[in-house]
């Protein structure tokens, strides 16, 4: 850009110089020279004033001046000489003097078309520069915004993995006592193994109660095995499309193997009726079921199967019933002392979701709200026989914010919404009586859950959404610790 700009330049001062030359020569060389002539105004005495050129030959030459009897001014004026000689230099020098300009003139003229597409030339670098700072700085705001983004995800994934590195640590003692274990299987079937070639060698009392010792605790770390904090909710799986909007469906947790019978409830309220199905496969199908009348209508989603029995709200009230499948009757009634009920402490889809029976590994538990917790979550353990109320927890959540809940491992879990975008989001702990937030990612795929319960035998959430039943395989994080073998 630099050498086009110091054209011009040059150019602009060149045609400078040569107006400001011709504007103090060429007057002089053509004979323009100003001459002065000073004439006595009238009623003024007759003062004679010749102004002379210097060269009188060259120009007009006032001798006298003087006035009539009427006033006007009577000068005597001598022409100057006209000799040929000094008409054809001057003719002479003029001509030079014209092709001199219109040389200069062509030579002005070449010089601003060169200067002109000089002048183009850095007009389209200067667009074509600026195009490229543009792009430069799109470029780098780009980098700029990529980066973020980049180390705005790495450090959510470093905030998503910080609570694994304590659960490692256990890893790494369970490890350790795992191996223990190994060690102590080895060395007994050892044992056995001598005691076969040399009977009676080593007192068998003290060789059973070694291995009891050790079954014990193997069955021990079983359990503890079964229990877990939730990481993981895997995308759901489409089992059934049927019923209305709202509803419920479940196995029992604690049947035996060969149990695979399915329970399906539809609806929310003024409805008895509760579909027996003998086999997931059946369910699939909508075949081979037996339909079981309750005697009263239940009140939600939050029924529960559990030991052959139905655990349900009675409808407008606080009353939990146990129905007994095998009698076809009422084993049990209960009352959950001022819960609220018939609308007051719904989840937040509503549907008269007041009470939430569930269970888990450690057994039958009651979610509900109670004015004396200013509508905040209360869990209560319950006796399944009595329905008696075992423990009671108050949380600091509100129960009309909740989407749903689910207990895992005597762990409360509950969804920010319904609708929508879904997670996991709130932890309460009844072993430690401490809560806190989580974010687990949660796949609502037909965007209405009325339902959501936890099922630790086939370790997966059972949903109703939007007339869909759905299932939801669970992570669980085990930490087995030393100290409770």
């Amino acid at each position: 850009m630099s050498v086009p700009l110091l054209k011009i330049g040059v150019v602009l001062s060149t045609m400078a110089m040569i107006t400001n030359w011709m504007s103090q020569t060429l007057p002089s060389i053509v004979g323009l020279n100003a001459t002065t002539l000073n004439v006595a105004p009238p009623g003024v005495p007759d003062r004679s004033t010749g102004v002379l050129p210097a060269n009188p030959e060259d120009s007009w030459q006032v001798y006298s001046s003087a006035q009539d009897s009427e006033g006007r001014c009577v000068c005597t004026v001598v022409a100057p000489q006209q000799t040929m000689c000094s008409r054809d230099a001057r003719t002479r020098q003029l001509r030079q003097l014209l092709e001199k300009v219109q040389n200069m003139t062509q030579s002005i003229q070449s010089l601003d078309q060169r200067t002109q597409k000089d002048l183009q030339y850095v007009q389209r670098m200067e667009v074509q520069l600026r195009g490229l700072e543009t792009k430069f700085r799109q470029v780098e705001e780009n980098h700029k915004q990529n980066f973020a983004k980049q180390f705005k995800a790495i450090k959510a994934r470093m905030e998503e993995l910080r609570p694994m590195i304590p659960v490692l640590e256990e890893y790494k003692a369970d490890a350790k006592m795992v191996m223990q274990f190994k060690e102590e299987v080895k060395n007994l079937t050892s044992v056995l193994n001598e005691l076969q070639e040399e009977m009676g060698t080593y007192d068998y009392e003290e060789l059973h109660s070694r291995v009891s010792s050790l079954e014990e605790r193997l069955r021990a770390c079983m359990q503890k095995l079964a229990c877990g904090k939730l990481t993981g909710i895997s995308d759901p799986i489409t089992i059934k499309t049927s019923g209305s909007r709202y509803g419920s469906w479940m196995t029992d947790p604690v049947a035996s193997d060969g149990d695979t019978r399915v329970w399906y409830m539809d609806g929310y309220h003024n409805n008895r009726f509760v579909r027996e199905y003998k086999s997931m496969e059946d369910f699939m199908t909508t075949d081979n079921f037996t339909s079981h009348r309750l005697p009263h209508p239940w009140s939600g989603t939050g029924q529960v199967v559990y030991n052959g029995s139905i655990y349900f709200n009675k409808f407008q009230s606080h009353t939990i019933i146990k129905f007994d499948f095998k009698t076809a009757s009422i084993s049990k009634t209960s009352q959950l002392d001022y819960a609220g009920f018939n609308n007051r402490y719904h989840y937040s889809w509503g549907g008269h979701s007041d009470i939430d029976l569930m269970v888990d590994e450690g057994g039958l538990w009651a979610i509900y709200a109670t004015n004396q917790n200013a509508g905040n979550i209360v869990i209560s353990k319950l006796n399944p026989n009595t329905l008696q109320i075992i423990k009671s927890w108050n949380t600091n959540h509100p129960k009309r914010s909740a989407g749903e809940a689910f207990m895992i491992c005597g762990t409360l879990y509950v969804t920010n919404g319904y609708s929508g975008g879904t997670k996991v989001y709130y932890a309460f702990s009844t072993n430690s009586s401490t809560y806190e937030y989580i974010d687990i990612p949660f796949q609502n795929k037909y965007s209405h859950i009325s339902m959501l319960d936890y099922n630790p035998r086939d370790r997966a959430l059972y949903a109703w959404n939007n007339g869909h039943q759905v299932l939801y395989n669970v992570t669980l994080f085990h930490v087995i610790r030393s100290e409770e073998l």
